[in-house]
């Protein structure tokens, strides 16, 4: 398994893929090349000797025509220019008269035959034919053999026609020197490719194995705080999101360390008091109703506090859970506003902030009841408890054809600018001490936003500290799972 483990994770990197690119860059056009040049080669050498055969050939055949070469084909001199043509290009040279008979043949295998084919008919009417057979490695041309013409004017009769036919065995034997020679070339060049490729593989996937050690390292602890290999534009940018990552994680568990000391503290306090509580009023003897009555009274505010950390805690896990968990239901928002603000009015009028409500028109959307009622009441529970005294509260409803719109406006104590990224974050506070005094856990705004997300909606918010904080909601009117 290991092996095939190596095997897998070899073939699937990036150095791998990288040095079969670099491969195929440098071998393909070599390959193509090298097919080009023996085409061209081949097409080259075949034409010139093409161009001096025939050169050769018209020459000899208006030697023939000029010597009646036709009616005595025992000239010694045209038969010694016929075989010295013929040696010279390994080649045959037929004379065919006009009516289609072979007079003279240098291989002497077809004299006095008769040949009729396409070249030879067409070499009849006046035309040079040239012709290569690549498979059967041979040049074969036709000229024909002209009559002397009397004046400019008058049209020249063909007596005959001259047939070369060429071996190309020498442009092969050339052509296939040169094949071996440039395989070669190709193999050595084959591998200094791939030995050169294996290298910048190598070399490109430096700066990356050097980021995975000091990741490793930052892991371990040994390593510094921050990652820096900036030796491509790539790495610098992956470098510098790994950093911010970084950088929320160590925030985002600094907040849950501190949540975790804070919440134990809450946990633990309320449950002192009420053991202290508890205890005063055992350890006393004909204690008086009065005394017993306020007693209880403290314990159930103790264990009020209790139930609201508990609360949240358990909204957060709620919140965590898939958006198939939504029990959707067409409600009536302008009511449902109406009932939160009602239960919170109490606890405005206990800290003399004004709560207002302004409706623009009737409004119902497809929501989750549960869910939407606990992020707007977090909303409205804040703008209230981080208000200041003789303050006011606006929350305000709008539609259009599409969302609804839920925006609330506070007199309070605002939010410091670096702190708005951080204010959905878990366990995140803006001001502790503040928060600890009103109860909270830093879990409000998280569970908020989880339950607008869930409902396809967006939550933004505007603030300015001292003066007052606004948040704007925007929610579907038709939830779209």
């Amino acid at each position: 398994m290991a092996k095939f483990k190596w095997a897998a994770d070899f073939f699937g990197s990036l150095k791998f893929r990288l040095t079969v690119c670099f491969v195929l860059l440098g071998i393909i056009p070599g390959t193509l090349i090298q097919a080009g040049m023996l085409n061209s080669y081949e097409k080259r050498a075949v034409s010139i000797r093409t161009s001096e055969i025939l050169s050769q050939a018209k020459i000899l055949a208006n030697q023939i025509v000029s010597n009646d070469y036709i009616n005595d084909v025992d000239a010694a001199t045209i038969n010694a220019q016929l075989e010295q043509l013929s040696a010279i290009y390994d080649g045959r040279v037929m004379i065919i008269d006009e009516s289609f008979h072979i007079v003279r043949d240098t291989y002497d295998l077809d004299a006095g035959k008769t040949i009729i084919s396409e070249e030879v008919i067409n070499s009849f009417y006046g035309n040079e034919i040239t012709k290569y057979d690549s498979e059967n490695r041979y040049i074969e041309l036709t000229v024909p053999l002209f009559e002397k013409a009397a004046g400019e004017t008058e049209t020249r009769r063909t007596l005959g026609v001259m047939m070369v036919s060429v071996s190309t065995d020498s442009i092969n034997l050339n052509l296939e020197y040169l094949a071996r020679s440039t395989r070669v070339m190709g193999m050595v060049l084959s591998f200094a490719v791939i030995f050169i490729a294996y290298l910048l593989g190598n070399l490109l996937v430096r700066p990356f194995h050097a980021m995975s050690k000091s990741i490793e390292e930052i892991q371990t602890g040994y390593g510094e705080d921050l990652l820096s290999i900036d030796s491509y534009t790539e790495t610098a940018l992956i470098c510098e999101k790994f950093n911010g990552m970084l950088g929320r994680m160590k925030v985002l568990d600094d907040s849950r360390q501190e949540f975790v000391s804070n919440v134990s503290h809450e946990l633990k306090t309320p449950l002192t008091s009420m053991k202290v509580l508890a205890d005063s009023i055992n350890s006393m003897e004909d204690a008086p109703i009065e005394l017993y009555k306020e007693f209880m009274a403290d314990i159930g505010n103790e264990v009020d506090r209790e139930t609201k950390i508990i609360n949240d805690l358990l909204s957060l896990v709620r919140m965590d859970k898939s958006a198939a968990d939504l029990n959707i239901a067409n409600l009536n928002i302008n009511e449902l506003l109406e009932q939160i603000l009602k239960r919170l009015n109490p606890i405005a009028e206990r800290q003399h902030v004004e709560l207002v409500l302004e409706s623009f028109r009737p409004v119902t959307a497809d929501v989750d009841e549960v869910k939407i009622t606990l992020a707007f009441t977090n909303l409205i529970e804040n703008a209230i408890k981080y208000n200041r005294e003789d303050g006011w509260v606006h929350v305000s409803l709008n539609a259009d054809h599409q969302y609804f719109y839920l925006k609330v406006e506070d007199s309070g104590i605002g939010i410091p600018q670096d702190s708005i990224e951080h204010i959905y974050e878990r366990f995140y506070r803006v001001d502790k001490s503040h928060s600890r005094e009103i109860g909270g856990t830093g879990l409000g705004l998280a569970i908020t936003r989880s339950a607008i997300l869930m409902h396809r909606g967006a939550i933004k918010v505007f603030s300015t500290e001292g003066e007052g904080t606004i948040f704007n909601v925007r929610i579907p009117l038709n939830y779209i799972s």
